[in-house]
């Protein structure tokens, strides 16, 4: 790992938290002589450019002080340089950080985003056009439950927000035909919703949509949820998020994986093609990109990260 003495820090003010955060990035980096400066985005996209900028100007990092958006839109600007991401969670749901195991105290992460107990490893991205995502682009179910979720809603509720907003959608969820096409394999089905999974992190630590999603494993996952199956997945949701009562006094993590993979269809592939009858909205990493045919394709370890390094504070 080379010497980090230039950082970017990239800030959203309209992330779901409301943390002092100039002062605690002056607490951490002045001390280690780390030459510092803070970026505000104001509309979408600025995040992107202010990275591509810091890019040119020869920063060491770029960290990402916001949510799940805020990373994804700083991570595409790095894509294709050596300058690695280093991600400050500040967002409702901070999906991309739990899946890396970032702490969410953030002075800690500003910590490991100058090489303190970190280390770099590399991500897969996905891309669908000209646009990423690092968690997971979905239509259906899923994209009502984005469409429909408030701000206010967020940032009382955080992560459970979106689960309230789906369980609001499953009175009278459409039935779609998905037409899809992964690595030229030509599959036909319907379902409530259709999820591409680069993480398949849900929020809280330990709960994963399913174990096999991995984020650096080179493929791209597609589950289709189906209409029978949603009061299984949604009774498993529930017990992994402390929402309900436990059928039983324990419920092992594989009895949960289990029930979780018979809810779901899952294929990989590295590149992927789906039309949905009726067509749907289409959300990535949270935010809505519009509706009509999704063309994606995985992008192999294209992003370096920093991340807890475990050995070091063992």
């Amino acid at each position: 790992m080379r010497p980090i003495k230039r950082v970017q820090v990239i800030v959203n003010p309209a992330a779901g938290q409301n943390t002092p955060v100039l002062a605690t990035l002056n607490d951490v980096f002045q001390p280690l002589g780390i030459d510092w400066d803070v970026s505000i985005t104001k509309k979408a996209g600025d995040a992107r450019e202010q990275a591509m900028a810091a890019v040119k100007n020869g920063v060491d990092v770029v960290a990402a002080y916001g949510g799940d958006g805020t990373v994804m839109e700083v991570a595409s600007g790095l894509i294709g340089s050596d300058v690695p991401l280093a991600i400050l969670p500040g967002g409702t749901g901070n999906v991309v950080s739990v899946e890396l195991g970032i702490p969410t105290n953030l002075s800690a992460a500003c910590k490991l985003a100058v090489g303190q107990n970190s280390k770099l490893t590399t991500i897969d991205c996905g891309q669908i056009n000209d646009r990423l995502f690092l968690l997971r682009l979905s239509v259906g179910l899923e994209a009502q439950m984005v469409e429909t979720t408030t701000r206010e809603a967020k940032d009382r509720y955080g992560v459970f927000a979106y689960l309230m907003s789906a369980v609001q959608n499953l009175r009278q969820p459409q039935i779609i035909k998905f037409k899809m096409n992964l690595d030229g394999e030509e599959i036909v089905t319907e379902g409530v919703t259709c999820i591409v999974a680069n993480s398949g992190n849900l929020g809280l630590t330990g709960v994963k949509l399913l174990p096999t999603v991995d984020i650096n494993d080179g493929l791209l996952d597609v589950i289709i949820l189906q209409q029978a199956n949603l009061a299984a997945l949604f009774e498993v949701l529930g017990t992994v998020l402390g929402l309900r009562t436990a059928p039983t006094p324990a419920v092992s993590t594989e009895t949960l994986d289990s029930q979780l993979r018979q809810s779901l269809h899952c294929w990989q592939a590295k590149e992927i093609t789906i039309e949905s009858t009726p067509p749907g909205l289409i959300q990535a990493d949270g935010e809505l990109i519009g509706e009509g045919k999704i063309h994606c394709k995985v992008l192999p370890s294209a992003l370096k990260v920093f991340v807890p390094d475990l050995a070091d504070t063992a």
